[in-house]
């Protein structure tokens, strides 16, 4: 780490990430991925957690993610779990262990199993000519519904299924039945009592039968490495809480809904209020007043939801109110992609609104930037008196990924209310409290209502220092280039792109948001192929500190352009910002997200077009 530039991070055997020359494509103890498959309502989603957890107590390194269908019911929904003994940063596109919770599941992934997997799936179902396609695949039948059914319910298939698979790999049995206590335990001990005996009874059935033989086996260590799991919403959540929120309103709206689902879980002792409103206009609205009134609030959706919140964000602006709006983004226009994942609002997000006013816009591209994005977004809207979007997307929002201790920083989350009043009175009142003082910074010094000692308005109109409304010409300009200041006064601290790896790399992936996760482990295929490769990851994205871009773009000798949108979004900002014109992109637009794999063979193949 660069003393001389905190965000400048350099990859080394003994650093705290992996080393670039490490080939990522290790399987066997070192690097494997299980793939559960089921139809929506089989509880693929919450088993595949349950064994993610399972896992990461055992202190092995997770990463999952999951491609869930919008039906209640039915279809095909699969989870990713990859398993290691390293931090990584997205999954991989080839499975190493199948688990199939219906017959479909076995021949839909098919394509998508390495050489010689393994396939664990209850007795009698028909695969088809799988085992002439696939001669390679390993199957695994086991009387699971039977288990289920003597030991507890058919209901509990899953729970045999999991179990099965967390022998397979060699994920302990002890670290599954915990889970499934903590899991079940507000359903009544004999509901634990019935899912750990299925568990028991194919977890030790799957590890005599297929265990020794199955080549892909994660071996906890010894000791384990305490670890955290979570994904980015819990944690962006956790850091708001830390930065001082206690106010959220919100319309559910996937994949932002587990944010206030988060905070309306804490206990009491917080003192947070949460509240779910009719609509998303309700919902910002009541954020803003929130704020209005001194409580650092903020609101979650999608960009949907976003789109109704622009003219109450420009209310935030107009009235100077600080206030943090999340955009988990999704595949769009109009419903989209509802849970699939994209990054095509960036340039939305920055122009959202009538007229012109100014705004922060943060990206953060891993779960312990959510943290810090969770509680620094609070400091931002203070200090700068203005809306701050936070950016995810379903890939980072839900993906379920583990940390060290030390990632999750508490003693960091500082609290700065920029020039927030106390309240107490001034010796001297010679002269009455203007709300927006036109300064040489645009920020004024914020009385909260209710101050005995400052009397002000408020008003959606065009005001003046007073908040009284007047459209005179002079008093219009005035106002508004003291607003904008703002964007000159807060790009001075904001941050420039990371450079991940080294600063002589012959190729820069440039990328912002959830595509840093995959273009890193993909920088670490290219540099194990024998190429010179490294990341630029954007976090601040307006106002954009663009000396800093054109000098981390200073001696890149190839850049191209990561993005899930069609537009190269980012890499249009760029160019209308810096001038630095970057032609060669790799963008990707299915819903899906990119794999490190994706990238690495774009760039390989230099196919620096759609996906």
């Amino acid at each position: 780490m660069s003393d001389a530039n905190p965000r400048l991070v350099l990859e080394t055997e003994n650093g705290s990430i992996f080393a670039w020359e490490r080939t990522l494509t290790e399987v066997g103890s070192n690097d494997i991925t299980v793939l559960i498959g089921g139809a929506a309502g089989q509880g693929v989603e919450s088993g595949s957690a349950g064994l993610a957890l399972a896992a990461a107590r055992a202190g092995v390194h997770v990463f999952a993610n999951s491609d869930v269908r919008s039906r209640i019911r039915g279809g095909e929904n699969f989870n990713q779990i990859r398993l290691t003994h390293r931090r990584v940063y997205s999954h991989s596109p080839k499975a190493h262990l199948l688990v199939a919770l219906t017959s479909e599941s076995v021949t839909s992934h098919a394509g998508e199993l390495a050489e010689g997997a393994g396939v664990v799936m209850p007795e009698g179902f028909d695969i088809g000519d799988l085992a002439k396609t696939r001669p390679d695949l390993v199957p695994m039948r086991l009387p699971l519904m039977k288990i289920a059914k003597d030991e507890g319910s058919r209901l509990m298939l899953n729970t045999g299924a999991l179990a099965a698979a967390a022998a397979v790999v060699g994920v302990p049995l002890d670290s599954i039945l915990d889970v499934i206590a903590r899991n079940f335990s507000r359903k009544g001990t004999e509901i634990v009592a019935s899912n750990i005996r299925v568990a028991e009874a194919a977890y030790v059935m799957a590890q005599r039968e297929y265990a020794s033989a199955f080549p892909h086996r994660i071996n906890p260590p010894v000791v384990p490495e305490q670890l955290l799991l979570m994904n980015g919403n819990q944690a962006l959540a956790l850091g708001a809480l830390a930065g001082g929120c206690r106010f959220i309103a919100a319309y559910p709206m996937t994949p932002a809904t587990t944010i206030i689902e988060w905070l309306a879980a804490l206990p009491g002792e917080y003192g947070f209020v949460c509240k779910h409103t009719e609509d998303e206009i309700a919902a910002v609205c009541m954020a803003i007043g929130a704020s209005f009134a001194g409580a650092r609030a903020m609101t979650a959706t999608s960009g949907g939801g976003f789109c109704l919140m622009v003219e109450a964000m420009g209310l935030a602006g107009m009235t100077e109110v600080p206030v943090v709006i999340v955009n988990a983004q999704r595949g769009g226009p109009s419903t989209g992609l509802p849970t699939r994942t994209e990054q095509s609002d960036l340039l939305f997000a920055i122009h959202a609104g009538q007229g012109e006013f100014p705004r922060i816009v943060l990206a953060p591209g891993t779960v312990d930037e959510c943290f810090e994005a969770g509680w620094r977004a609070f400091n931002l809207a203070e200090q700068y008196q203005c809306p701050v979007v936070l950016m995810t997307d379903t890939f980072l929002a839900s993906s379920l990924t583990t940390v060290g201790n030390s990632a999750i920083d508490f003693g960091e989350a500082t609290i700065s209310r920029g020039q927030t009043l106390d309240g107490d009175a001034p010796d001297e009142f010679d002269e009455p409290y203007e709300r927006f003082q036109v300064t040489e910074s645009g920020v004024s010094p914020r009385a909260l209502p209710g101050d005995p000692s400052r009397v002000f308005r408020a008003s959606s109109d065009e005001h003046d220092e007073f908040g009284h409304i007047t459209e005179e010409a002079g008093n219009r300009v005035r106002m508004m280039q003291k607003r904008m200041r703002k964007l000159e006064t807060a790009r001075a601290e904001m941050r420039g792109p990371a450079l991940i790896g080294r600063a002589d790399a012959e190729i820069a992936l440039v990328c912002w948001g959830s595509t840093v996760g995959p273009c890193r482990e993909a920088a670490a295929l290219l540099n194990a192929r024998g190429m010179s490769a490294s990341v630029l990851a954007f976090g601040d994205l307006w106002p954009l500190p663009v000396e800093a871009v054109r000098d981390a773009l200073v001696g890149v000798r190839h850049a191209v352009v990561v993005e899930q949108n069609y537009t190269a979004q980012l890499a249009k900002l760029l160019r209308m910002e810096t001038g630095a014109s970057i032609p060669s992109t790799i963008n990707k637009y299915d819903g899906r997200p990119f794999s490190p794999e994706d990238i690495a063979d774009a760039v390989s193949q230099e196919v620096c077009v759609g996906v």
